[in-house]
């Protein structure tokens, strides 16, 4: 999966905005204002900071090398995850849905209604 190929996928999802907050390099992505991903996609290697569930976070991070803490962000609850092509594009796709549902889950019930 390339950083494009991400940055599609991040896209595509139901209320996401893409902005550069941190700088024109880097690109964020937020759902209803609540950031969930964050890709410099000429950065080598390509990675993508994506939320998880510290539980879960530390499973992926013990399982693949190219899962490790969030890089330049809370290691409890973000992973950096690198496009080295070790990981399946199924699993990248679940890591994105992850994370975006886990910002979804934390929205008010208002904002959550705007994205059914």
């Amino acid at each position: 999966m390339t950083p494009a190929d991400v940055i599609d996928y991040c896209l595509a999802k139901k209320g996401v905005e893409e902005s550069s907050p941190f700088g024109p390099e880097v690109l964020v992505y937020k759902v209803m204002g609540k950031m969930f991903a964050l890709i410099d996609p000429d950065e080598y290697p390509a990675f993508v900071n994506l939320k998880c569930d510290p539980d879960r976070a530390l499973e992926l991070r013990d399982e693949h090398e190219a899962v490790r803490p969030g890089y330049h962000m809370s290691k409890k609850h973000w992973n950096s995850v690198y496009l080295d092509g070790t990981l399946s594009d199924i699993l990248i796709h679940e890591l994105i849905d992850h994370s975006y549902d886990l910002v979804v889950k934390a929205l008010k019930k208002s904002d959550r209604e705007k994205l059914v």
